[in-house]
């Protein structure tokens, strides 16, 4: 009878719920409350539905924890309360997110803090438990990431994008596809192959769902990336000035800058020969004023001065030829805006063509006058080849403005304002933005505000439109300035940070990778508090920090040996 009881018995323990750690710490503070001389706590266990064996050993180890630990008692006993219990858990999960997700400082490096810190009494702090957490953070975050897209897909207005795409090696090969506007990640994962059809597929499959179609694509001039973008999405492909100035500065940066070292080399050995010979002379005439040695040097210092004279004449010549080349390179990417960036005054392709034609006129005259090899000057012609392209680019931004300001249906005064002084306005605020210098920033956002000021003036058509028509006209005229791309810098950027993750972890599996997106996606703010997420879908999402406090698991406890050790 005795041997059916116990069955009986542990056959109705076992049909208890299991209780998380929080819920642990929720039971053991109602029986303190609870507890008093006057009630047993088997009648405790009864009330709070719990099993008296394991209200017993919850009770025992809390005292024992409490009683051993290195901490105060009232820091422990909080560390074991409810809010001590919410507190490890909002605390371990930001250590993940921040430092093992997002900048890879290292498990271990995560475990040595909780040791130094005391909190590993509390808190599994083992290579292997912290292992398992950083493994379940991963796949949280991309479960979060998978659901907030298709949540607010559903919510996204139609809209054309332009793509910025790439790819990167870890060895294995990544495609990389951001918007450059909002800069979100659109695409990124590993394939085996960076073929056309490789791209087509790929991006085919993250555009299920997506209210979107991609009117235009900036990268390099691979043939494949080309291919995928005119062919397959019917898109404009915008070429990379990058690349453009890239090949210039190869074909003509080194080569000249050696030329002129040696020219200031040939410079310098002249006149150490001329200082010699005036050494030499005036040496003779003061130990010899009667000799005719001193005559006899007169027609080789005249040659060394003649030689220096020459060799000063090169010199200034290498040193125009590297700054003219300098020049020209830099008004490649100057004047490659539909906008003058002096005047504020749109251009036309034909004027952005010309201005470009003139300064690969330039770098061609200085790779004649050099005498540069043949490769260099195949790199010059390289970069010419794009010319074309670059000239579409500029059309290809008017001419979609015009379809869009058409669409809009807006009156001829008003596609004037908006053609001349609004779109380049914001054209010009955004340049700003990326301009390499601070003096460069500030007179391009003067002259945007000069232009933005003209247009608003009190006697102007401006000054007769309601204030939700000048608004909506605003946001109109930034959307049509963001359409000009002419660099895929922000996937480059990204490839750079990818670069330095592969650094430190030493490989990045698939898994690894699509957490690392969802990250740039939702979780790094720029300066206005927005989201890479929210600036795409134009809607506010989730929050990840709080999606993950709900949907992670609770801290783990430490080994019993372990907190003894």
């Amino acid at each position: 009878m005795g041997a059916t009881v116990d069955c009986t018995t542990r056959a109705s323990e076992q049909e208890w719920p299991v209780q998380s750690r929080r819920g642990v710490a929720e039971k053991l503070a109602r029986f303190k409350r609870l507890d008093s001389p006057w009630t047993s706590h088997r009648q405790i266990a009864r009330q709070i539905d719990v099993p008296a064996r394991t209200l017993g050993h919850w009770v025992g180890r809390n005292r024992s924890l409490i009683r051993n630990s290195s901490w105060p008692r009232e820091v422990a006993g909080f560390f074991e309360a409810p809010e001590g219990v919410d507190f490890l858990h909002r605390l371990l999960t930001a250590l993940h997110l921040v430092f093992v997700q997002a900048n890879d400082c290292g498990i271990r490096n995560l475990c040595f803090f909780l040791e130094l810190s005391g909190l590993d009494e509390f808190v599994a702090g083992s290579y292997g438990a912290q292992r398992a957490v950083a493994e379940e953070m991963e796949s949280l975050l991309i479960r979060f990431g998978q659901e907030e897209d298709r949540r607010l897909a559903s919510q996204m207005p139609p809209c054309e994008i332009t793509l910025c795409e790439d790819e990167t090696f870890h060895p294995q090969i990544c495609l990389v596809a951001m918007e450059p506007v909002s800069n979100f990640i659109l695409l990124e994962q590993y394939q085996p192959q960076r073929d056309a059809p490789t791209w087509n597929r790929c991006l085919d499959e993250r555009l299920v769902g997506l209210p979107i179609t991609v009117c235009q694509v900036t990268s390099d001039q691979a043939k494949a990336l080309i291919a995928h973008a005119e062919t397959h999405l019917g898109a404009h492909h915008s070429p990379d000035v990058f690349h453009v100035q890239y090949d210039t500065v190869k074909a003509t940066s080194l080569v000249l800058s050696g030329q002129t070292q040696r020219a200031l080399e040939g410079l310098e050995r002249t006149r150490q020969n001329t200082a010699a010979l005036r050494v030499q002379q005036d040496a003779c005439r003061q130990q010899c004023p009667q000799s005719s040695f001193p005559e006899l040097l007169e027609p080789q210092l005249r040659r060394a001065e003649a030689d220096e004279a020459a060799a000063s004449q090169r010199v200034a010549a290498c040193e125009a030829r590297q700054q003219r080349a300098q020049v020209a390179r830099r008004g490649l990417s100057r004047d490659y805006h539909p906008v003058d960036l002096g005047s504020g005054r749109p251009m036309t392709a034909d004027e952005v063509a010309r201005r470009l034609a003139s300064h690969f006129d330039a770098l061609d005259q200085v790779a004649a006058e050099a005498d540069l090899s043949a490769h260099a000057r195949e790199k010059l012609a390289k970069a010419r080849r794009v010319l074309n392209a670059m000239k579409a680019t500029v059309a290809f931004f008017w001419t979609t403005i015009a379809a869009r300001l058409n669409s809009w249906h807006l009156s001829e005064p008003i596609e004037q304002l908006m053609r001349e002084q609004l779109i380049p306005a914001y054209y010009l605020r955004r340049v700003a933005k990326k301009a390499p210098t601070a003096s460069l920033r500030q007179q391009l956002r003067a002259l945007s505000e000069e232009i933005v000021a003209r247009a608003r003036s009190p006697d102007s058509l401006w000054a007769t439109l309601h204030p939700d028509v000048q608004a909506d006209l605003e946001r109109k005229a930034q959307q049509c300035a963001d359409i000009f791309q002419r660099s895929s810098s922000c996937v480059e950027g990204r490839n750079g940070q990818l670069s330095l993750a592969h650094h430190a972890l030493h490989q990045l599996t698939a898994r690894k990778l699509q957490s690392l997106t969802v990250l740039h996606n939702y979780l790094v703010r720029r300066d206005d508090s927005s989201t890479a997420a929210e600036r795409f879908y134009g809607v506010r999402p989730s929050d990840l920090f709080s999606w993950l406090l709900d949907h992670r698991s609770l801290p783990a406890r430490p080994r019993a040996s372990r907190r003894a050790a």
